[in-house]
C-alpha cells in the first residue's frame, strides 16, 4: 500500500521510521518532510495547511491512508477535507480535535464528565482575568486557550507574574488568537506523566507511559519549548496509577466525547499529573506527542499500520499493544537561543555513525539539505537522539553517549533530562 504522512518534525520521522518496517507497505510520501524524513520517504512541497493540494496528491497518486502528525492540520479540519473527498486518514476529525484546539473546551468536558481535572476558570478578556486573579491562591497556571507550539501555559508564582503573564497572552497577543480566551487553573504539584492512546470512536488502547521535560535549560530552567527530551517508560507510573486512569481517565474521556457527537479517532495524549489525590489529566492532544513519540514508538512490538488501519475500520478492540520490555531516552538537539532567537543553515557531521544501528537513532527535527547537498539544520529543535537500554539509566547513558556524536555548529542539550529516573 501507499503512505502519505503529513508533517516534518522529529514525531513524523518516528512515524515515517515505524511505517517503512511495515511489510504492508511499498511507497511512504511526506509532505513536506525534512533531511532525515528522506531516507524512508518521497519528500513533497507541499504544506501541512495545505488542504486541498494534499487532497488532490493522495487522490492523484492513490494513497491508501494518510497518517496526520501535526497538531495545526488536525485542529483544522484536514481529516474533513480528507474524507470528502473518499481519502483513508487517520486522525480526529475537526470537531473532536477541538479536545486539543481548546483548553476551555477541553475543561468543561472533564467537568461536565467527571474526568479528574484542576479547578479553572476561562475568561475572555483582560480585564476579567484580573479580577480572577485578584482572588487566586497562587501559584496560578495560565494557559492561552488555543494552540501556541506548546509554549502557551505560563506558570506564574506571584501578583506580579500574573499580570505579565495576562499582557502577553490576552494583551500583547505573544501567541495570537489562541490567546482570545484564557485558562486560569489551579497550580498542582506532582509527578508528569504522559500516555499516548490509539482510539476508534468506542474503543482505547492506551501505549507504554512516557516523561517530556519542556524547560530550555537545566534543572527544569528557563522558557517552555516543544521539548527538550524524553524517557519510556515512567517509573511513576505504577500499576496501580494505570488501573486508576483506565478507570477514570481514559475510557471517560472517549465515552464523553462519543456521547457529544464527537467521536474520537486516532491519537489522544494524556499529559497527567500525578498528585497526592490521584492522577488528574494537565492536558489533552490530538495526536503522537514530540518528543514523546521518539521514545514510545521505537518501543513498539506491533505493525503501526495495522494498528491505524483498526482505529480507521472501528475494530480497534481486535488489537493487542505490545511494548518491549526495555527503556528509551531521547535528548533532543537544539540551536543555540531556541526557543526565542537562534541561527540556522549549520552542516551537521556524525549522522553516518547511526547507519544500520538497531539500539541508537536520530530522528530529525529540523532540517534541510542545503544546496549542495549537505544536510543543514534548520530550526530550533534540531535532531532528537533516541537511545535504548535493558533499564532507564543504561538508555539514559547510551543516549548521551550517542548525541556526543552529532556535531554542528551552536549546537545545545539539556545535560540532565531524565534526571528523576535516579529518585525512583
Amino acid at each position: 500500500m501507499k503512505v502519505l504522512i503529513v508533517g516534518s518534525g522529529g514525531r513524523e520521522h518516528a512515524i515515517a521510521w515505524a511505517v517503512a518496517k511495515s511489510s504492508k507497505v511499498e511507497k511512504i510520501y511526506c509532505a513536506p518532510g525534512n533531511a532525515g524524513i528522506s531516507e524512508f520517504a518521497e519528500c513533497v512541497p507541499i504544506g501541512a495547511m495545505e488542504f486541498e493540494k494534499l487532497a488532490a496528491f493522495a487522490k492523484e497518486n492513490e494513497i491508501d491512508l494518510t497518517i496526520v502528525g501535526m497538531d495545526d492540520p488536525l485542529v483544522g479540519g484536514i481529516v474533513d477535507v480528507f474524507e470528502a473527498e473518499g481519502l483513508r486518514v487517520f486522525g480526529p476529525r475537526k470537531n473532536a480535535a477541538i479536545l486539543e484546539g481548546s483548553k476551555a473546551f477541553s475543561k468543561e468536558l472533564m467537568q461536565k464528565y467527571g474526568i479528574p481535572t484542576a479547578a479553572y476558570t476561562t475568561v475572555t478578556s483582560a480585564d476579567e482575568a484580573r479580577k480572577v486573579l485578584a482572588d487566586s491562591k497562587f501559584p496560578v497556571v495560565l494557559k492561552a486557550d488555543g494552540l501556541a507550539l506548546g509554549k502557551g501555559v505560563l506558570i506564574c508564582e506571584t501578583p506580579d507574574d500574573a499580570e505579565v503573564g495576562v499582557r502577553m497572552i490576552m494583551e500583547d497577543k505573544k501567541f495570537g488568537s489562541a490567546g482570545d480566551q484564557m485558562v486560569i487553573e489551579e497550580f498542582m504539584t506532582g509527578r508528569e506523566v504522559s500516555v499516548l492512546s490509539f482510539c476508534d470512536g468506542k474503543t482505547i488502547k492506551p501505549m507504554t507511559s512516557a516523561q517530556d521535560h519542556k524547560r530550555a535549560g537545566d534543572g527544569d530552567t528557563g522558557l517552555n519549548t516543544g521539548g527538550m527530551g524524553t524517557f519510556s517508560p515512567s517509573p511513576f507510573y505504577t500499576d496501580e496509577v494505570d488501573a486508576f486512569c483506565k478507570a477514570n481517565i481514559y475510557q471517560k474521556t472517549v465515552d464523553a466525547m462519543a456521547a457529544e457527537g464527537r467521536p474520537f479517532v486516532g491519537i489522544i495524549f494524556f499529559g497527567l499529573m500525578l498528585t497526592e489525590d490521584g492522577p488528574k489529566v494537565l492536558e489533552y492532544n490530538c495526536r503522537f506527542g514530540d518528543p514523546e513519540a521518539q521514545v514510545v514508538i521505537p518501543r513498539m512490538k506491533n505493525d503501526m499500520i495495522e494498528v491505524m488501519e483498526a482505529c480507521v475500520d472501528g475494530r480497534l478492540d481486535e488489537i493487542e499493544l505490545e511494548f518491549e520490555d526495555n527503556a528509551a531516552v531521547c535528548v533532543v538537539l537544539a540551536s543555540e537561543g531556541y526557543p526565542v532567537s537562534y541561527q540556522k543553515g549549520f552542516p551537521i557531521h556524525g549522522l553516518e555513525e547511526f547507519k544500520g544501528r538497531n539500539d541508537a537513532f536520530v530522528f530529525h527535527a529540523g532540517t534541510k539539505f542545503s544546496a549542495d547537498g549537505e544536510i543543514v539544520t534548520n530550526g530550533g529543535r534540531v535532531l532528537g537522539v533516541t537511545a535504548l537500554g535493558s533499564t532507564l539509566v543504561e538508555a539514559r547513558a547510551n543516549a548521551y553517549k550517542a548525541s556526543d556524536l552529532i556535531t554542528f555548529e551552536n549546537k545545545y542539550k539539556r545535560n540532565d533530562i531524565g534526571k528523576a529516573i535516579d529518585e525512583a
